[in-house]
């Protein structure tokens, strides 16, 4: 096993007062090291902690140390961040979905440091029932002095637990409020996660999950297609009119394609100027037949300028279609229909071409 030597105890800086290694030095295993550094600390376990416990702990930059020794114990994530910044080059932020994690992180700690809390002083309540019960034992009869003195404790000690617990409970309370924001919050990151910026359709992350899902059940395979489609001449719309035109166009045929289909079908843009639709329940007739009248009503919807309502030209699609029993795997099922939109490109363009055994020599000459 790898080891290397870490410093193995602490010294007090007289100039800054912080705690950094001494030079005393251990042959241990250094990721068992930094891992239990980093527990004492209450850091959070993420990889960019990791290297900068790390680089603390072997003393490879004296600054980096004085800088987080001083920060003491259970230092913010901002603070961290603020060093890693400073000091190592790959050391990057969090992503707002990353911090949000780690506030959950952090209000799950501290929902376990209060019920700690809570736990001793419900034992600390016990010891006084305890010591009470013992002293009405050892004193057998005992004086009415001696009862309202027992009276007191127990009422002191009964009304202090009950304002405790109390505050205990509410502190609970709002911890768990702050925790179902901050589920809700990255549930909302994740859905982000899954929608391409500029259509506003699921991206190509959740087109390669939904296409992988066809054939979990093979009773859903049997009768569903894919749809890969293409932008014509997307370039032309780029180069003569800029991109804000190009965003426009891409704007415009995922509008098309949500009112056609409306939004229970899945729709995508996978890239560039090239989209996927996954139909369920459908043969290869109606599938044909849907995205033929898809091709019809981009074809038909007028692109113009919004500055100076010149004509932009005609948007136009190619389409390529294929069943899900006609191919094995989510792979080959999307291969086969991007053959498909090959031969509708090479046919022309502006049109629907459905995998058959013509396209299935192309595939094999495209070798795809």
């Amino acid at each position: 096993m790898f080891h290397l030597s870490f410093a193995d105890d602490f010294v007090i800086s007289q100039a800054a007062g912080t705690v950094i290694p001494s030079e005393k030095t251990e042959s241990i295993d250094p990721a068992e090291a930094v891992i239990t550094e980093m527990r004492q600390y209450g850091i959070s376990p993420l990889p960019r902690n990791y290297e900068l416990m790390y680089r603390f702990l072997n003393r490879s930059n004296m600054r980096l140390v004085r800088e987080f020794a001083a920060l003491g114990q259970r230092p913010t994530q901002l603070e961290l961040d603020a060093i890693g910044m400073k000091f190592l080059p790959h050391h990057h932020p969090a992503s707002a979905a990353e911090q949000s994690i780690d506030s959950v992180h952090e209000e799950m700690l501290g929902m376990i440091h209060v019920f700690k809390q809570d736990q001793f002083k419900l034992r600390k309540y016990s010891n006084v029932l305890g010591e009470t019960s013992a002293r009405i034992s050892t004193d057998g009869a005992v004086s009415q002095d001696g009862l309202d003195e027992l009276g007191r404790i127990l009422s002191s000690a009964t009304g202090a637990t009950m304002q405790k617990s109390q505050a205990i409970f509410l502190q609970l309370v709002e911890q768990a409020q702050e925790l179902m924001r901050l589920k809700s919050e990255l549930e909302e990151y994740k859905r982000l996660s899954a929608i391409d910026p500029v259509t506003r359709l699921s991206n190509r992350r959740a087109f390669d999950t939904r296409l992988s899902a066809i054939y979990g059940e093979q009773s859903k395979a049997a009768t569903q297609a894919l749809i890969v489609a293409d932008i014509d001449h997307f370039k032309g719309f780029n180069d003569t009119y800029g991109h804000q035109v190009g965003d426009r166009v891409l704007n415009a045929t995922a509008a098309v394609m949500t009112r056609s289909f409306g939004s229970e079908v899945f729709i995508s843009r996978t890239g560039g100027e090239e989209f996927a639709i996954i139909l369920d329940d459908t043969t290869v007739e109606d599938a044909w037949e849907a995205a033929e009248s898809l091709r019809v009503a981009i074809s038909s919807t007028p692109l113009k300028d919004q500055n100076d309502g010149r004509d932009c030209g005609r948007i136009t699609i190619s389409q390529g279609l294929c069943m899900a029993t006609d191919a094995s795997s989510p792979q080959d099922l999307y291969n086969k229909a991007d053959a498909a939109l090959y031969d509708a490109k090479k046919s022309g363009r502006n049109q629907v071409k459905t995998y058959s055994p013509k396209v299935k020599r192309l595939l094999s000459l495209l070798k795809v």
